[in-house]
């Protein structure tokens, strides 16, 4: 088994930048913790995260990616397209390209809620999210090293 460290890159919707940047925290001490190295690349919102990973994925760059933002319900319909949109994208990147992911997009009904599961203190969901990746980027390499 490949003993390199991973190295991935963190896409993270910037929309409510408050709490994307909690979830960069936890994301970024995990990744340190487990001797890994990363990018960042930022973009507007969780839909527009499957298309960066999908960007990038074309390089060839990256090990493992970690999806971080947040999308809480509003008064509209809008909340359902872009949680299910930006879910459905990344799955697929995940089957059918046979991308590792961490899913670290928080669809939450409050802002309250989404402070709960992206503070480093509370939830730590970036920390999960990236620990998620890392995993999925060693079993990846264990049946690529078994072929």
């Amino acid at each position: 088994m490949s003993d390199a460290a991973p190295h991935v890159l963190l896409v993270v919707g910037r929309f409510y930048d408050d709490i994307a940047d909690a979830l960069v925290s936890g994301a970024e001490a995990a990744l340190r913790e487990a001797g890994a190295t990363w990018d960042t690349v930022e973009v507007p919102g969780a839909f527009e995260i499957p298309a960066a990973i999908a960007f990038a994925e074309r390089a060839e760059k990256y090990d493992g990616y970690t999806a971080l933002g947040c999308v809480i319900r509003g008064e509209t319909t809008h909340y359902d397209y872009v949680c299910g949109e930006s879910a459905r994208g990344l799955n697929n990147l995940a089957i059918e390209h046979r991308v590792a992911i961490g899913y670290g997009v928080l669809t939450t009904e409050t802002r309250d809620q989404a402070w709960a599961r992206a503070a480093v203190d509370q939830g730590n969901k970036g920390a999960f999210a990236a620990q998620a990746c890392l995993t999925m980027v060693s079993i990846k390499r264990r049946f690529r090293e078994a072929q």
